[in-house]
């Protein structure tokens, strides 16, 4: 059974920086697509960046040149470092398989603001 367990989320002033993990077990994250997403109240969760199993990267257009998302095969374990951040960044984070979802962890707050 597939188990992903977000965490790093906090309070941050606009143009700080954070760094997200999801831990990952019941999957080999280098043998899928992971992704992360966030959801704000009243909106659909909406992707925001994801690895290949190639390890290449994609982002949304409103995170992009200020988010970076790696991961360690060693630790099964993907992350989400955020640079200069901004207060429509505030969101809960989730991270999960992109092509076929698993149930969604509780994701992690990301606050930011002044």
């Amino acid at each position: 059974q597939v188990q992903l367990v977000e965490s790093g989320g906090g309070l941050v002033q606009p143009g700080g920086s954070l760094r997200l993990s999801c831990a990952a077990s019941g999957i080999i994250i280098s043998s899928n697509y992971m992704g992360w997403f966030r959801q704000v109240p009243g909106k659909q969760r909406a992707f925001v960046a994801g690895v290949m199993r190639d390890g290449t990267t994609n982002y949304a257009d409103s995170v992009k040149g200020r988010f970076t998302n790696s991961r360690d095969n060693a630790k099964n374990t993907v992350y989400l470092q955020m640079n200069s951040l901004k207060p429509e960044d505030t969101a809960v984070y989730y991270c999960n398989r992109v092509k076929v979802l698993a149930a969604w962890g509780q994701g992690t707050q990301v606050t930011v603001s002044s």
